[in-house]
């Protein structure tokens, strides 16, 4: 899902000299209108006739891209399958288990396509502490008569593609164990039967502050929460 590290994590599958991952593929509308624009795309990519910054000189064993779940995934997943298990290709999961900082993200975000904080530019992703620290100065005030569904609604989405795609090889990662365990690293090189490498990412964390001082209405947000399936992310926090 967007906002879930998956721009940081794919700079470092592909500071590996033998991945390449070819971004967000499917953020452009006319690729994902129906299931055989999907198909054709996916036939570009696994064919090897997708040219991207992403394209490798070296030898390439591994070779994909970025996918959300909102982009066609879910909708269209069964023909999806049905690909992936003809063509053999496998899935990285890659989800976040605290959805309020991911909410909080996605709020920032969402502001600085408008705002544009950085000198008149909008960023997802920076790679100075400078300009992390001018993205993390904004506080969104979270709608919390509106959180408990979205939080919830974003846990089944979670647990649907998970259903959907277990019969296909994968891999299940968390963003907060790879920040916290770069062995998790080299279980995903391994994955990928790629060798192992020191991989690297330039990108910088944004939301590094605790929640308390990155929501605006924290109090709110504290009290909506308490109680619920969800206080956990107050304490994991």
């Amino acid at each position: 899902m967007q906002r879930s590290g998956s721009g940081w994590f794919e700079t470092f599958l592909n500071s590996h000299e033998n991945v390449s991952s070819n971004g967000e593929i499917f953020s452009v509308v006319n690729r994902r209108e129906n299931v055989s624009s999907i198909l054709m795309t996916l036939d570009k990519v696994y064919n090897l006739d997708w040219y991207t910054s992403a394209s490798k000189n070296e030898c390439s064993a591994a070779v994909g891209f970025k996918w959300m779940l909102n982009q066609g995934l879910m909708k269209h997943h069964e023909e999806i399958v049905r690909y992936f298990e003809k063509r053999h290709v496998c899935v990285i999961f890659l989800f976040r288990r605290n959805l309020l900082r991911r909410m909080v993200s996605v709020l920032a975000n969402i502001y600085d396509k408008d705002a544009k904080l950085l000198n008149g530019t909008h960023k997802s992703h920076v790679h100075s502490t400078a300009e992390a620290n001018i993205l993390a100065k904004y506080k969104p005030t979270v709608n919390v008569t509106l959180m408990i569904s979205e939080l919830k609604l974003t846990e089944e989405t979670t647990e649907k593609a998970l259903v959907y795609f277990k019969n296909i090889r994968h891999i299940v990662l968390y963003y907060e164990d790879l920040l916290s365990n770069r062995t998790k690293i080299m279980d995903v090189q391994e994955f990928l039967r790629v060798p192992y490498r020191d991989l690297h990412s330039h990108q910088v964390r944004i939301h590094t502050a605790p929640l308390s001082m990155q929501i605006e209405n924290w109090d709110e947000v504290q009290k909506a929460l308490n109680g619920t399936p969800y206080q956990s992310f107050l304490d994991l926090d």
